[in-house]
């Protein structure tokens, strides 16, 4: 994409993330890979995204250092600068904080969960990336991990990042994961969550590959090994199993509302 049109498309995107309240006063941030020129053009600090001027935006080099404009580039630009040099395939990242997402991000919650198919198939699954200090590098190497392998993330107590070969295909990657993100919320307030079964999910990441799409974690996202085991168990009984504090959090409070949900059941019936 050329700069003028580069320019004008990230005024557009801004536009929509602001109307859609996927970002709000200077919240958020976009940039785009200039085509042959190793430079980005990224929004400005300190600017509400939904009222840009394409002279507002900035010109930088590929490790973040201004080089043209007015304004200075935002100060989360290390995460955009991240995602291009480990992917050359990214060519647009979107920063957003979207309510329904990032509430999923402060409650330390990843969209892991293969609820959807269409979600499935575009996007894999969205991790969630520890927190990092905005405006620090601490950020980019929170996310450094999950980049080679994911489109998008969810930020732990921040917001969400989404990134694609162009600025549309990053952008729509943000509603697919706002849209997500308010479906798994439903299914969850209803109580009855069900999750693709192992074999539905590995067609569906086998039509991934075939689209030369980024291969996702298996433990994070439900993908059966080739013996067709889900990944997340053990193959043996005795196998030792290690778990994060966080999951070890999970699994009691799952244990803890099933234990509840079966005693009001029978409570019921009871009466």
């Amino acid at each position: 994409m050329n700069e003028q049109a580069a320019r004008h498309m990230i005024v557009e995107v801004g536009r929509r993330l602001y109307e859609r309240g996927y970002i709000a006063a200077a919240d958020g941030n976009i940039s785009v890979r200039l085509e042959g020129r190793r430079q980005l053009l990224a929004t400005p600090t300190g600017v509400c995204k939904g009222f840009l001027k394409p002279e507002m935006l900035v010109i930088v080099d590929e490790e973040g250092r201004k080089l043209q404009g007015d304004l200075n580039p935002s100060s989360e630009l290390a995460m955009h600068v991240t995602i291009y040099r480990l992917r050359p395939d990214v060519n647009a990242v979107v920063h957003a904080h979207p309510p329904v997402g990032t509430g999923f991000a402060a409650s330390g919650i990843p969209l892991t969960k293969p609820l959807v198919s269409e979600v499935v198939l575009t996007l894999g699954c969205i991790p969630l990336a520890e927190y990092g200090t905005p405006t620090t590098e601490e950020l980019a190497q929170a996310i450094t991990p999950y980049v080679p392998h994911y489109d998008a993330l969810l930020l732990a107590n921040h917001g969400a990042l989404t990134y694609g070969a162009d600025l549309e295909d990053a952008y729509f990657k943000m509603e697919t994961l706002e849209h997500f993100a308010r479906i798994a919320l439903v299914a969850h307030l209803l109580g009855q969550e069900r999750p693709l079964p192992p074999e539905a999910v590995s067609k569906l990441f086998q039509i991934r590959q075939r689209a030369g799409r980024t291969s996702p974690t298996p433990s994070l996202c439900q993908v059966p090994t080739p013996s067709g085991r889900a990944t997340e168990g053990p193959a043996n009984a005795n196998d030792r199993i290690t778990l994060t504090r966080r999951q070890l959090v999970d699994l009691i409070a799952e244990s803890i509302e099933a234990t509840l949900a079966a005693l009001i059941d029978e409570n019921r019936s009871s009466t």
